[in-house]
């Protein structure tokens, strides 16, 4: 009975078994079914997608064909184009250039046809000739056979007759040519000259004014007199120290008076004191400190001044130390004249006169500018400003035309060029103009210079300055090289030497100025 039931119960297993494994195969089956219909699905929607990019690829593809094509047109158009402009331009070129060649041979052929015609009309003048010498040495013979049968003379006596006789008529009428053409030559150089002259000073007028020896500053208020004094007079005798410029201060209202014969000394005191005066700190470490910095403005002027001129007279290079020195004689007299409105002057003159004589104008310009360098140099080396330009410009390599015009403008050495007269005929022209020198100033100018070159000359000397119009020499010496008792010395020495060198009316006074500086930083 148990079998039985295991054989049913086994029999059912297989039974249920198969029912399920049919059903699962069932539902596997529609599942697989399914997912290869999505498959198929997703296949189609993928080539249906590819189809459609393939498409537009091909759409873009030619898109960028045509447009390449477009280009290429337009840029094969252009070249064409390009070339056929350059084609053209060569076509006129090449007619142009034959149309001179034309010209030229044209030419060639005229100018050989006047050569031929000229060498055939000097070949008919040559005959010509030839045959006037042939007469004239028949004719001469014949005279001469005359002469010898009628006065019994040979051949030879008769030529010497001859030839004495002419030549005593020809002497004469030589010596009464000679005399007249010197007589016209004479005039007409006169003319000349005279017309040069007129030419140069009417083409040209230049500004003139009188140099004066004392320079006026006018103050705010007269407060600031008080203080430009300072405590116990530091500030003023700093202030005359440092520049060497003598101040005047009196009861003229809002004024103060500088006095000194170098201008360029008395320009930078002036501006200095204008500066204190601005910026109302005066005292004698400010003072000095002014002093330094508006000295080394003025050089920065002066190199400018020096630039402009170069610039608007159109004179080319120039060294930079000779434009210096050119800017530096606005502040240098001579006899009352401006030394570099002088020089400007004979420049230009001397420009006109060398123009109107065939000379270099340019060149006369340039010496008759340099002519008078070497009086930028008098105030601190001494010694003639000739030979002190000379020296300069040979030194900065100028041109020898002039370095000769600067020796000849005072008669050193012959002028040897047009250039170099043309400077000495302006120099005398400018010079001698009505109002263009005062011959009383120069001559105080010299005295003063004289003073303090007395002066710097002693062993131990720093600075000197003639001051108080001459009437008075300060001299500062070094307190390391002259003690106490050597500074009177030294300024016994000086008084004596001033006695016998110089003469001036009164009497000078000599101040020795010895100072030894501590100076120490508290930090």
């Amino acid at each position: 009975m148990i079998e039985y039931l295991v054989i049913a119960f086994i029999i059912f297993s297989i039974i249920i078994g198969s029912s399920v494994f049919f059903i699962c195969r069932k539902v596997f089956s529609s599942n697989a079914t399914i997912i290869l219909e999505q498959a198929k699905a997703k296949a189609q929607a993928i080539e249906y997608e590819a189809n459609a990019l393939l498409k537009s690829g091909q759409i873009k593809a030619k898109e960028l064909e045509l447009e390449l094509k477009k280009k290429y047109e337009t840029q094969t158009s252009s070249v064409l184009k390009e070339y056929q402009d350059k084609l053209a331009l060569l076509s006129q070129k090449e007619d142009k250039n034959h149309q001179k060649f034309e010209r030229e041979m044209q030419f060639l052929e005229e100018e050989k046809q006047k050569v031929s015609d000229l060498k055939n009309r000097l070949l008919i003048e040559y005959e010509t000739q030839s045959k006037l010498i042939k007469e004239y040495m028949q004719a001469k013979q014949n005279a001469l056979d005359i002469l010898v049968e009628y006065s019994g003379y040979t051949k030879e006596e008769a030529k010497i007759k001859i030839l004495n006789l002419l030549e005593d008529e020809l002497s004469h009428q030589k010596s009464v040519l000679i005399r007249r053409y010197e007589h016209e030559a004479r005039e007409e150089a006169m003319k000349r000259a005279n017309y040069i002259i007129a030419q140069a000073t009417t083409r040209f007028a230049a500004d003139f004014a009188t140099e004066r020896l004392i320079n006026v500053i006018h103050l705010p208020n007269d407060e600031l007199k008080g203080r430009i004094i300072g405590k116990e007079g530091r500030n003023i005798k700093t202030l005359e120290m440092i520049s060497g410029v003598d101040i005047i201060i009196d009861d003229t209202p809002g004024t103060i008076i500088l006095s000194n014969f170098n201008l360029y000394r008395r320009a930078i005191a002036t501006r200095t004191i204008e500066v204190l005066v601005e910026d109302g700190r005066i005292q004698p470490a400010k003072i000095e400190e002014v002093y330094a910095r508006v000295s080394q403005e003025m050089e920065n002027e002066i190199l400018q001044d020096g630039e402009n001129i170069i610039l608007d007279m159109g004179l080319g290079y120039m060294h930079q130390e000779l434009k210096k020195l050119i800017g530096k004689m606005r502040y240098r007299a001579s006899f009352g004249q401006n030394a570099l409105g002088h020089s400007i002057e004979v420049a230009n003159l001397a420009g006109v006169i060398a123009a109107e004589l065939g000379g270099d104008e340019k060149l006369a310009r340039r010496a008759g500018l340099l002519h008078d360098i070497g009086k930028a140099l008098t105030q601190e080396s001494g010694g003639s400003h000739v030979s002190l330009g000379v020296d300069i410009c040979k030194r900065y390599k100028e041109h020898p035309v002039v370095i000769n015009a600067i020796m000849a403008h005072h008669g050193d050495e012959e002028a040897q060029s047009i250039e170099a007269a043309a400077v000495c005929t302006a120099d005398t022209l400018s010079a001698a103009r009505p109002g263009a020198r005062r011959e009383v100033l120069e001559s105080f100018l010299n005295r003063m210079q004289d003073l303090e070159k007395i002066a710097m000359d002693k062993i131990g000397v720093k600075q000197a300055y003639a001051i108080n119009s001459g009437r008075e020499v300060r001299v500062i010496v070094r307190a390391d090289l002259v003690d106490d008792a050597q500074s009177a010395v030294l300024a016994r020495d000086i008084a004596k030497e001033v006695e016998m060198s110089l003469q001036y009316p009164g009497e000078i006074k000599v101040s020795v100025i010895r100072e030894s500086r501590a100076i120490e930083f508290a930090r």
